[in-house]
């Protein structure tokens, strides 16, 4: 089961990049959405499902890995990217994908998850895995509304 864990919160892999691993799994989701939306013809509707579904079951899987995992790599390791994919995830619910929107996510995500403004640091205070998770989320949620926003402005 611990093996597991370690494969799925690390981001099969990402979270062992010895250099920013944070970018890394957040690259990697980035990555995931491009291959699907402009290799795989998966857009509009069905891309806001997958996006959606993926982000619940992130959570979950990586509220367990975290809890799983806590006692042997501590408290939020950076070897823990999971978080950032789901934020990734969520930082797309709803935009419509195109390589401008891909970047600005990564940007926008990685801003809101560097700098934790706007209560993001707040929720690194939960405990386990759900705080491990939340502070990724809601810099999801900020990167998402900033997005929305440009969009309907149509700044781009």
């Amino acid at each position: 089961m611990k093996t597991l864990a370690k494969i799925l919160a690390s981001g099969f892999g990402s979270g062992y990049a010895p250099i920013a691993p944070g970018t890394a799994g957040s690259i990697l989701a980035t990555a995931l959405i491009y291959l699907l939306y402009f290799h795989l013809n998966i857009g509009g509707f069905e891309m806001s499902m997958f996006l959606i579904i993926a982000s619940i079951l992130g959570t979950i899987i990586g509220v367990i890995s975290c809890n799983i995992l806590e006692d042997e790599w501590g408290k939020d390791p950076s070897k823990v990217v999971l978080d950032e994919m789901v934020g990734i995830f969520i930082s797309l619910i709803f935009i419509p994908i195109s390589y401008s929107t891909l970047l600005l996510s990564l940007i926008l995500f990685r801003i809101f998850d560097i700098s934790k403004i706007l209560g993001i640091r707040k929720l690194e205070d939960i405990k386990g895995g759900t705080g491990v998770m939340a502070d990724d989320i809601l810099a999801g949620i900020y990167a998402n509304i900033v997005l929305q926003a440009l969009l309907y402005f149509t700044v781009f």
